[in-house]
């Protein structure tokens, strides 16, 4: 299965995760595609059968300024996406309150719009708990990677 990794980070935390992900995808057989620069076409050129998104949150619960064309590409465009799996791994600081991972959660609504289906809830990693976003992000990964190989 061939799986399409995105990611959009304003300090490079994200794409760090992200690099981590297509690390434990590629040791699980998957064949990763790494879409860097995020573009609409680059996504589409890759025909995914898989997506995952790993997205840092900023400001007032934006994505990051690098990511947003992509999104903003991906809102007007709208290619349907129909049961193409997705996972979203999002960035954020638990102590921004509502807007705590509301990146993630834009592109994860966007995605579900877009008639993907989630794999598994939304992994939300707070960056007033952890230093090692890469590793906790790792336990999550295997299981979406697992649960990806199930419905292959």
């Amino acid at each position: 299965m061939q799986v399409a990794i995105l990611s959009g980070s304003v300090f490079g935390t994200a794409d760090m995760v992200a690099d981590e992900a297509a690390s434990v995808c590629t040791s699980a057989g998957l064949e990763v595609v790494r879409v860097k620069p995020a573009t609409v076409d680059a996504m589409l050129a890759a025909q995914p059968e898989s997506l995952l998104v790993c997205t840092s949150t900023t400001g007032m619960g934006e994505l990051p300024d690098s990511f947003m064309p992509f999104y903003l590409e991906l809102q007007s465009r709208f290619p349907l996406l129909t049961k193409i799996p997705f996972g979203v791994i999002a960035l954020g600081d638990s102590a921004y309150g509502d807007t705590f991972c509301q990146g993630g959660e834009l592109m994860r609504e966007l995605l579900l719009e877009l008639q993907a289906e989630e794999v598994l809830p939304m992994l939300r990693l707070d960056a007033s708990e952890s230093v090692t976003p890469e590793v906790d992000a790792q336990p999550w990964l295997e299981q979406w990677v697992n649960t990806l190989a199930q419905q292959a």
